[in-house]
């Protein structure tokens, strides 16, 4: 059986990160953090094949967290999807910047997050 691709979903709300879960678990192995620090700590362990963030967390925002993603070697070029329901201009545009590959608004629809995941998955492979 062929390995699932490993995603890491990010997001300090313990329900949103839940329903991601759930929602990608059949088709992908989900790493679920509450915190952005947390998602660099495992950065510095392992390398998933896609990040999914929300920007909006207590500690660290989601730009913070992909501002030193994008500062370390190994991981400047991974995948970075926002899943947020910050819609402000200055958000879409700060993590524009950071070279993000999507940025999807809470609450979202489960087909067109897989569908979103699958295209970025064949762009980068």
């Amino acid at each position: 059986m062929m390995e699932k691709m490993r995603i890491l979903a990010v997001d300090d709300n313990a329900i949103s990160l839940a329903t991601i879960e759930q929602e990608l678990k059949r088709d992908y192995e989900v790493i679920p953090m509450n915190s952005g620090e947390r998602a660099l700590q495992y950065l510095r362990r392992e390398k998933p094949d896609l990040i999914l963030m929300d920007i909006q967390m207590a500690q660290k925002s989601g730009i913070e967290t992909l501002r030193e993603i994008r500062g370390m070697e190994k991981y400047k070029d991974i995948p970075v999807m926002m899943l947020t329901s910050k819609q402000d201009k200055a958000s879409v545009v700060e993590s524009s910047k950071l070279g993000i590959y999507d940025y999807v608004i809470k609450p979202f629809h489960g087909e067109e997050l897989h569908r979103r995941i699958d295209r970025i998955l064949k762009e980068h492979r």
